[in-house]
């Protein structure tokens, strides 16, 4: 292998992390394994080709090819979520939605969406340290006691505060968003819609989510989440987008290049390409399918375990828990669940008082290990280990952590 003989040190880390990522149960929802396609696109002799501009629209010549290969990704995007138009030129999430904004409004504009405690992203919003909080006037909605959005309250604060934009879109939600809902609100004060479905973007393709195509103007996504593909981004307009105005896919090409972005990473863009190949298969639906079937097990048996989910449970692929009735903060228990090799992350709850730093919850997510194959049996003794950790049983870890390593080599990665 020429990476172990140009550099070892790097490719001992390289191969280190490959061993932590086979002998640990992942349950980040935003993290997953891609295929081994997926992984040799990206790492292909595309990372040589500079592409600035579109496919037959290019600055530099000689990609006659690299034209072939995006307009593939496009074309497999634009079929797989039913919409007229797609960039996958984003590097990730936050620039799509950076170039979303660049496109459709002015900095000083109202725009809306979740606060990130109550389970939206920091660039829906986030006042004072994001982009979006601070070049546009940000107005956020919360989410009631229980963690549910109340839909009247959203409508009450968005006919008040009259956004420009409302972009919706979970990374600690744990339910099927009313996107007709979000729409008619919007339609009521004439603003556009983006739908950021960067988690649930796989469990649409594989109808367990309920797809926003037909209530939105744009969506953004990620690639890497429940899509399982590699780490880039794409933007969608949607038929309702372009007959509010016909030069939106114009706006949002113009937005990602040359607004924010130079050359696309035409390496990841063929790693999408190969990602969207898969999700279009049954045995991706099926798999999306697990990922729900998965959650709603691990959510049950959580419970049965005496411990508190936000809203009382899941729809989609993740869930948190609330972690205040043990008196524990989301950082101790991370750690501690790491120790018997369990990966989730520290995650606020909805109205917490406790700092992002050292929050009162924990998240945990399905994607990953159901690509690994795990199915409802292997969640529940994966439940059983976590409710043992939270809810004190120290004198069990060599046993939590034997039965962690059984996993991890019977739905081996390798």
């Amino acid at each position: 292998m020429e990476l172990k003989k140009t550099d070892p040190e790097l490719f001992d880390l390289i191969s280190t992390e490959s061993t932590r990522q086979n002998d640990t149960v992942t349950l980040i929802p935003s993290e997953n394994y891609c295929s081994r396609a997926v992984r040799e696109a990206v790492g292909s002799v595309l990372t040589n080709k500079y592409a600035e501009g579109y496919p037959a629209r290019r600055y530099y010549n000689g990609n006659k090819i690299i034209d072939e290969i995006e307009q593939l990704a496009i074309n497999r995007a634009k079929k797989l979520f039913k919409t007229p138009h797609a960039n996958v030129q984003p590097y990730s999430g936050s620039p799509a939605n950076a170039a979303v904004y660049m496109a459709l409004v002015l900095p000083g504009d109202p725009i809306m969406g979740m606060k990130l405690s109550a389970g939206g992203h920091l660039t829906h919003g986030h006042p004072n340290i994001t982009f979006s909080g601070k070049y546009f006037r940000s107005v956020q909605f919360d989410v009631r006691e229980d963690g549910w959005i109340d839909m009247d309250e959203v409508a009450v604060l968005a006919k008040r505060e009259k956004p420009k934009l409302l972009i919706i879109g979970p990374t600690a939600y744990p339910r099927i968003l009313d996107w007709k809902g979000f729409g008619e609100i919007a339609n009521t004060i004439g603003a556009y819609v983006v739908a950021d479905i960067s988690h649930i973007a796989g469990l649409i393709v594989a109808g367990v989510h309920p797809t926003p195509v037909p209530y939105a103007d744009i969506i953004t996504t990620t690639t890497h989440k429940t899509l399982r593909g590699p780490r880039g981004a794409m933007i969608l307009v949607t038929e309702k987008g372009l007959s509010k105005d016909p030069k939106m896919a114009e706006k949002i090409d113009r937005a990602v290049f040359p607004g924010l972005q130079g050359g696309p990473h035409e390496n990841v863009i063929a790693g999408i390409a190969v990602a969207l190949k898969e999700a279009s298969t049954k045995e991706f639906k099926a798999y999306g399918r697990q990922i729900g079937k998965n959650a709603q097990t691990l959510a049950e048996t959580l419970i049965k375990e005496g411990l508190t989910l936000v809203t009382g449970g899941t729809e989609n692929h993740l869930m948190v828990v609330d972690l205040r009735p043990q008196k524990k903060t989301g950082k101790e228990i991370a750690d501690s669940l790491e120790e018997v090799g369990i990966i989730v992350n520290r995650n606020s709850v909805p109205h917490d008082s406790a700092s992002p730093f050292n929050p009162s919850g924990i998240r945990l997510g399905t994607p990953a290990v159901t690509t690994r194959g795990m199915k409802e049996k292997e969640m529940r003794e994966v439940g059983i280990i976590i409710g043992d950790v939270i809810n004190g049983n120290k004198q069990n870890i060599s046993i939590q952590v034997s039965k962690v390593q059984d996993l991890c080599t019977r739905y081996s990665i390798r």
